[in-house]
């Protein structure tokens, strides 16, 4: 058994910038970081835009970047949510350069604004084409000054604890007091006590055939906060990334970032037609959710596997001192980006929806906080404006910090008043065969790839519905019988959150953002 004052789930900007704001108010607390993989295998990672933030007043103003986070949120998001993060985004970007974060400046010495689909002045702060691993570089470092964080790898949650594992009713909320963990390094489950818990687990893009996710992103924080019974929504709004690079091979595809399209890319058919003049006015500069319906629609109309991004007008020199990175990962793939055209597809890339939690990132259950994609914090509505995300990890990450700070120093909740079971293998459970265990993920990721994809319908979710019952059904036997291992677990994870977008989609009766089923037309 471990006890600790905060426990982290989760290495990316979320989890580390809220272990980073309580351990420099309060160096007495006890924290520690548990991530499943290496501390820097994470969704931040492959952050490759920027960070959207108004610092140019004259031509900017946070009344803008409100309006085009409302305009690409099609109605749904939460006012007070936007205006928090767009007010408060100067301060936490001037925090992360004081921790090291290097971002491009000009020959002026001013930072380098780039633009992005659905904003309408240049605001992406960014480093290079690789601005989320130079985050992560930054706030790895920092958090080494800082002895009361301890970081843990390859630790994988099982399930959190809360009252439901106790044999008394002590509350009418339900709280959790932690979580029980499955080390890798030795296959044991320990209990892992905390007075406050955080879920920043990311995205859940493997629930996807395609995504541009790392392989991580499994929806581990919405599986959990399911089974805890936390409220969940939004989950029928999923942004698909219109330009992955092509690959016959289903997996995490590389991500041509958003940010080509605003430095002048178009987009082609295979028969080098431009086509996105007849979607939207804005072409290639439109919100994701409109070019990546433009791009599986001509997919279908064609029955072509890709469309092509087309870099060849672009200045070359200014374009490697941007994207370095993609250039060179498509060369290596092949491709010339300044001679050729190179394949793209749309990929899972987004999660808006996710965890209900509050202004300060509080859940629906006491002490158990969420931030960054897993959470729904009401910013993204029906579609995330691009390069909103890493702010809103910061935002919430600040808020969520000074609330636990708060409840660190309430000496009237105490975990040490309860006994919890250790974590108990019921019966005699075997090593299932990962074979099955493969066969299944796969059925679903291809069931959800087919079925509640891009362009869904009544009839599609209905038969999506019946099948994730049956998957469901049959990875809750083989848990049940199963040695836990992390297959198994990523697995049982996935299926909550395939669940919750089937049911969510069936629940959503028009057309919004990146929800679109064609038999509301």
């Amino acid at each position: 058994m471990a006890i600790q004052d905060v426990l982290v789930i989760g290495s990316g900007i979320a989890g580390l910038s809220y272990a980073l704001k309580i351990a420099i108010r309060n160096p007495d607390a006890k924290i520690t970081i548990v991530t499943k993989a290496n501390k820097d295998e994470t969704n931040t990672k492959y952050a490759q835009g920027g960070v959207a933030v108004v610092s140019d007043f004259e031509k900017d103003s946070f009344e803008k970047h409100i309006e085009d986070t409302l305009r690409a949120g099609d109605g749904l998001c939460k006012l007070e949510a936007v205006e928090v993060v767009v007010k408060e985004a100067p301060e936490r970007i001037n925090e992360i350069i004081n921790w090291g974060v290097r971002f491009d400046k000009n020959n002026e010495g001013i930072y380098d604004l780039g633009r992005e689909g659905g904003h309408t002045e240049n605001r992406i702060v960014h480093h290079k084409d690789v601005t989320g691993w130079e985050i992560e570089r930054a706030m790895l470092e920092a958090i080494k000054e800082y002895p009361n964080i301890q970081v843990f790898t390859h630790h994988f949650v099982v399930d959190l604890i809360t009252e439901h594992h106790l044999n008394r009713d002590i509350a009418q909320k339900t709280t959790c007091f932690g979580a029980y963990i499955l080390d890798l390094n030795t296959d044991k489950v320990e209990q892992h006590l905390a007075k406050v818990t955080l879920l920043a687990t990311g995205g859940v893009g493997h629930v996807y055939k395609n995504t541009t996710n790392p392989i991580i992103a499994t929806g581990d924080g919405i599986g959990l906060a399911r089974r805890a019974k936390a409220t969940v929504s939004g989950m029928q709004f999923i942004q698909f990334h219109p330009t992955a690079f092509y690959s016959e091979f289903d997996g995490q595809l590389f991500l041509i970032s958003e940010a080509v399209r605003g430095f002048g890319a178009k987009l082609r058919t295979k028969d080098g037609e431009l086509f996105m003049h007849k979607y939207d006015e804005r072409e290639e500069l439109a919100s994701r959710d409109i070019v990546a319906r433009a791009i599986d629609n001509e997919m279908k109309l064609s029955g072509d596997d890709y469309v092509y991004i087309d870099c060849r007008h672009l200045e070359k020199e200014k374009f490697l001192e941007h994207f370095p990175n993609i250039y060179e990962k498509c060369k290596s793939e092949g491709y010339d980006m300044f001679t050729e055209l190179v394949p793209v597809v749309p990929a899972s890339h987004y999660l808006c929806g996710g965890i209900d939690v509050d202004l300060e990132g509080k859940t629906s259950i006491e002490n158990l906080f969420a931030v960054g994609e897993c959470s729904n914090t009401g910013l993204h509505g029906a579609n995330r404006l691009a390069s909103n995300s890493l702010l809103e990890a910061m935002v919430f990450g600040h808020r969520a910090a000074l609330k636990t700070v708060d409840l660190l120093n309430d000496n009237e909740f105490s975990i040490y008043n309860f006994e919890f079971p250790e974590w108990n293998e019921e019966g005699m459970k075997v090593q299932e065969e990962l074979v099955l265990i493969s066969y299944l993920r796969k059925q679903l990721q291809a069931m959800m790839s087919e079925l509640v994809g891009i362009v869904r319908s009544d009839n599609r979710l209905q038969i999506a519905q019946n099948r994730i019952n049956e998957i469901e059904k049959m990875v809750k036997e083989i848990y049940y019988f199963t040695i836990v291992s992390p297959k198994i677990l990523e697995l049982r994870n996935l299926v909550d959150v395939a669940h919750l977008i089937i049911e969510q989609s069936i629940n959503q009766k028009e057309n919004r953002g990146t929800f679109y089923n064609k038999d509301f037309n």
